[in-house]
């Protein structure tokens, strides 16, 4: 059976005519004709009347004609799974992303993606916000992982949002589960060096109207954790970024909770590859990677 040959059909049944159908597909009367002739010669069974009205469906060719639009729906999902493979096939693609993100979010994405399409390159690069945004820039990055919101050069999306934790020193005490500010007013905090956390810290607490002591402002937040390990201070980093959490420190939430929202972002003005389509479906559990 000729796929030409159903669209034939299915043209000539939605436009009514031979001719408006010929237009439609971009092919002489002729082609129309000849197609829906073979059509039911194939068949056996007349699938049009034909009239000075026009051209209707007979009681067989509308049934015929549902079974047949199933199958051109069904073509035109073949087309695109081929296209899409032809733009994949020898594709790369580059994540840039801050590393707690890098390293909780993005490998078994990675991995579902893969599965998919094993024959596209995939590379990673660890980098501040700032470093993401000049990645993306520059065009040296196709998706960067990155907290939200960015300024509007960038296309984005919410993929997660990892809640700021109290880190606290062992005690013979457990701390409470629920902490008041007043639990927290004797610690003196080690800050992440890092302008976006720290800012949204300082910035939570004089929201609140309460009064924050800093002991120490560190680079690394592997750093920041062994410290209050060590009963060096409290601290009030983004869940993920205090991942792995060693024995001997408590985790409480804040008396007022704090989310940082982590996105992926694009290029506003630069078409995505279709690999970039694709793995932003992954990091939306979208299409074909829906659960």
């Amino acid at each position: 059976m000729n796929i030409f040959h159903l669209e034939v059909l299915s043209a000539v049944a939605e436009c009514g005519t031979f001719s408006d159908a010929a237009v439609n597909l971009e092919v002489s009367q002729s082609a129309v004709s000849r197609a829906v002739a073979s059509l039911e010669s194939e068949l056996g069974v007349p699938l049009l009347t034909r009239g000075r009205f026009g051209a209707n469906l007979t009681p067989v060719g509308e049934r015929v004609i549902e079974y047949s639009q199933k199958m051109l729906d069904l073509k035109e999902h073949i087309d695109y799974e081929v296209n899409l493979e032809k733009g994949l096939y020898n594709s790369r693609l580059r994540i840039s992303s801050f590393r707690s993100a890098a390293t909780h979010l993005l490998p078994a994405n990675i991995a579902r993606f893969r599965k998919q399409f094993p024959h596209v390159e995939v590379t990673i690069a660890e980098l501040d916000p700032a470093g993401v945004e000049q990645s993306l820039r520059e065009g040296q990055t196709d998706i960067g992982l990155i907290p939200l919101p960015r300024s509007e050069e960038f296309k984005t999306l919410e993929i997660a949002r990892d809640e700021y934790v109290v880190l606290l020193p062992k005690t013979e005490a457990l701390p409470p589960k629920n902490l008041t500010w007043e639990d927290l007013s004797g610690y003196s905090f080690i800050l992440f060096n890092y302008a976006e956390c720290t800012s949204a810290v300082r910035d939570h607490w004089a929201q609140c109207g309460q009064p924050f002591e800093v002991g120490y402002v560190i680079k690394e937040d592997s750093t920041i954790v062994s410290m209050v390990a060590q009963g060096l201070g409290a601290a009030v980093l983004p869940r993920l970024a205090a991942l792995p959490i060693p024995e001997g420190v408590y985790v409480r939430s804040l008396p007022i909770r704090l989310n940082r929202i982590i996105g992926a972002a694009i290029l506003a003005n630069t078409p995505p590859a279709p690999a970039v389509k694709m793995f932003l479906d992954v990091l939306q559990n979208q299409g074909r990677f829906a659960v």
